[in-house]
């Protein structure tokens, strides 16, 4: 997809709150030791909602309580998060706190409980300590801010080592149209999806069920083109509230502008799913797998998502091993057609397989590309015009640490 439109700008201040009517921020209620472990995001008016979830068939109670929300109500005004605590495989009491959740925020603000969404992320299988949950309820206060939005983008947090934030305007129908996004995800990151949590706001007036579709289709070349390291998570989400107050004429595909709002949206779907590939648990590169001339686009993506999640492949990026057989073998084991004679792999600009055969090429050279902090490898399988793209990154002595140690 392309993003080359003329109204299209990144916003440098990228943060949940750009778009107009939103309010967030993020505090410390306790559930950690000292990290901030709450968050908030409000919108001054009912916004459509769009969403899709996790395919973990266990799913964590607070996801299961907001999918309903936007399954059979279309509409969500403020979302509740807490890390630190999964609220996953607690049974009917983990479905009651989450209730509690939704309950208490929607007393807090004066709405309707229906119109609150409640997102958890931390450890699976631990009861919630509900007292510094709803005593931080009663205490935070959502504001319009740049200090707001980062401490909202703090709290979600696990093991991530950076916030990630980004946001985009255009221009539709002559009214500026803003479209942010904030995400967590650092492990546990196979998506489709996984221990990734992410929100986009926007003030477009969109149509709900265009704007459940749309997320569908670009979450599908997006979000659930990352791994980390294979792991499906219970508490994977993605949710979008569009409240409509940037103005405009009511978005539908039909709308003459209606490719450059998906492109802005594409653009900050994309930059979340890079920032969560790039800051995978002990990450040190980023990886980009670009496959084309598969059979299909599908096929092409899962060619490029099983060499970037090809634990061989990530340790020898790590470790600056120019080692294309292991590319190559996980080309072969993807289960898409591949006719071992017609594949060209390329790392960097360095071609390495020609028709399935090596090609000389500087060692030296490409173990100084491979240095780099991010790597790009090439896929050519002359099978037809499909084209697919997939972000993950190396596997480092840490990640062992980080998760050895992760309850500790």
């Amino acid at each position: 997809m392309t993003t080359t439109f003329e109204s299209l700008k990144r916003i440098s201040s990228k943060n949940i709150v750009s778009p107009k009517g939103f309010t967030a921020t993020g505090i410390h209620c306790g559930v950690k030791h000292k990290k901030k472990d709450l968050a908030i995001l409000v919108s001054k008016v009912p916004a459509n909602v769009a969403g899709v979830f996790t395919t973990n068939v266990i799913k964590a109670a607070p996801l299961v309580l907001t999918k309903q929300v936007v399954k059979e109500y279309g509409k969500m005004q403020a979302l509740i998060v807490n890390s630190g605590n999964a609220n996953a495989c607690t049974g009917t009491q983990g479905y009651k706190d989450a209730e509690t959740m939704q309950q208490l925020t929607a007393e807090k603000l004066g709405i309707a409980k229906e119109l609150v969404g409640v997102s958890s992320t931390g450890v699976i299988g631990e009861i919630m300590n509900m007292e510094p949950i709803a005593k931080g309820i009663a205490e935070i206060t959502p504001n319009a801010t740049l200090e707001g939005a980062i401490d909202f983008a703090q709290a979600i947090l696990t093991t991530d080592t950076v916030t990630k934030n980004t946001a985009y305007s255009v221009v539709i129908d002559d009214k500026e149209v803003v479209i942010a996004g904030v995400a967590k995800g650092s492990g546990m990151i196979e998506p489709n999806m996984a221990t990734m949590l992410a929100y986009v706001t926007t003030d477009a007036d969109i149509d709900q069920q265009a704007l459940q579709q749309l997320l569908k289709e670009v979450t599908d070349v997006t979000f659930n083109a990352i791994t980390v390291d294979g792991d499906t998570s219970t508490n994977d989400t993605v949710l979008v509230l569009a409240n409509g107050l940037a103005g405009n004429a009511t978005l539908t595909p039909a709308h003459p502008e209606w490719e450059t709002f998906k492109a802005a949206f594409h653009a900050v779907s994309q930059d979340l799913s890079k920032m969560i590939a790039k800051d995978g648990e002990g990450a040190t590169k980023l990886i980009e797998v670009k496959v084309e001339g598969a059979v299909t686009d599908e096929e092409a993506r899962k060619i490029a998502k099983t060499v970037v999640g090809s634990p061989l492949v990530k340790t020898a990026i790590f470790g600056c091993d120019a080692n294309w057989g292991r590319i190559i073998c996980a080309v072969g084991y993807s289960g898409a057609t591949v006719d071992p004679t017609d594949v060209k792999i390329q790392i960097g600009s360095t071609t390495v397989v020609e028709k399935g055969e090596p090609v000389p090429f500087s060692e030296e050279e490409l173990i100084v590309y491979l240095k780099q902090n991010e790597v790009k490898i090439a896929v050519s399988l002359n099978q037809g015009v499909g084209y697919g793209t997939a972000w993950g990154c190396d596997l480092t002595y840490d990640y062992v640490q980080i998760n050895a140690t992760y309850r500790s």
